[in-house]
């Protein structure tokens, strides 16, 4: 008696019937697993997945990469596992200029900048960093609500996909002596990140001793390199900066902005049905990142006072000295030639701001 396969391999034709060689049991049989198998969603989930490999300067257990292994959770759980996004958190892909040229070559997908890997992307973000010109979170809100639009097509013309902005708070003055006038920061040598080139230039053109840092700024405190730093509350915090610059000023320098972008390489790999869900969960991570952050400052700066930090609040005379002197360098700053930031967003900035501030003015505000 034949086997099954025995009597597949037979030649030859029978009467009233196919060629036999036309019949092969054992090839159908394949063939129908195989149907069976590219209609199966696990198989096809698998065949179609989409890999994000997602970069961060940020530590996991910071409010950051909590937000973002939320992100990467939701991703996966919307598109049934086609999107997979994979976070190297705590600088592990390398600093923001290594990763910006590895997510220009779609070594990487999308990472997460500060303004400084910003700036490299699309330059006129950093007006909104020019010191003392956006002064709290209100008016961030606004100078962002109209000018986003804007600021999300240059950088997508960049070739990349804006995901999501972030505030990452404001930067303040901490230093040895207390700092109440800009007078008394003139006396000061001023230590900035080697990397944040328009606001170590900005201070220089005002007069200011400014001394370039490593990001490592206590080593440079320390040492007795700097005498003041601009930096994040929360970062004065988690580097223990606080403690030897033991005086903070009390006013906003600048927004300290960050963001996740990612290539369009990766952004068209990811079918089309997806890309709102996406967008949804980013924006919604922003909100909800914006609120965390703003509440870590303030726990930042509670928990530095109650270790020894001083706070020095200004007298309205003393911001204005502040305001005063921004001003009497803007033509050096953003002027016809050669200008630090971008001329043409600080103007519609400066705008923006006017008619808000105007706007408080005619309501009785302060």
């Amino acid at each position: 008696m034949r086997s099954f396969d025995d009597s597949s391999r037979i030649g030859g034709k029978m009467p009233g019937k196919m060629p036999r060689r036309f019949f092969r049991p054992s090839v159908f049989f394949l063939f129908f697993v195989v149907l069976a198998m590219l209609a199966s969603p696990v198989f096809a989930q698998r065949g179609r997945t989409v890999t994000i490999r997602l970069a961060s300067l940020a530590p996991e257990n910071t409010p950051w990469g909590a937000a973002l292994n939320q992100m990467a959770a939701e991703w996966a759980q919307v598109t049934n596992g086609a999107v997979e996004v994979i976070v190297f958190h705590n600088a592990t892909a390398g600093n923001e200029q290594e990763v910006l040229r590895r997510l220009r070559v779609n070594q990487i997908q999308a990472a997460v900048f500060t303004s400084i890997g910003l700036n490299s992307i699309a330059p006129e973000v950093m007006a909104i960093s020019y010191p003392f010109l956006i002064r709290d979170n209100e008016e961030l809100d606004v100078v962002l609500n109209q000018l986003r639009p804007e600021l999300e097509r240059s950088i997508e013309q960049s070739g990349f996909v804006p995901l999501a902005w972030s505030r990452s708070g404001w930067l303040r003055i901490f230093s040895r002596s207390p700092v109440l006038t800009p007078e008394e920061l003139r006396r000061q040598r001023m230590g900035a990140n080697a990397n944040e080139m328009e606001l170590m230039q900005a201070f220089r053109l005002m007069g200011y001793q400014i001394v370039p840092v490593p990001t490592n700024v206590l080593i440079s405190l320390n040492g007795g390199m700097v005498d003041a730093v601009n930096m994040s509350p929360i970062y004065a915090a988690a580097s223990q900066a606080f403690g030897v610059a033991r005086n903070m000023t009390n006013i906003n320098v600048s927004p300290f902005m960050g963001g996740i972008f990612m290539n369009q390489t990766a952004w068209r790999r990811i079918p089309e049905r997806y890309r709102p869900q996406l967008l949804e969960i980013s924006r919604r991570m922003e909100r909800e990142m914006d609120a965390a952050i703003m509440n870590l400052e303030t726990q930042a700066i509670n928990t530095m006072a109650n270790h020894g930090l001083v706070i020095h609040d200004l007298t309205p005379a003393q911001r204005q000295l502040w305001f005063d002197e921004i001003a009497r360098h803007e033509n050096a700053l953003v002027g016809p030639v050669n200008p630090v930031f971008n001329r043409e967003f600080y103007q519609r900035i400066s705008a923006i701001l006017a008619a808000h501030r105007a706007g408080i003015a005619a309501g009785g505000g302060q």
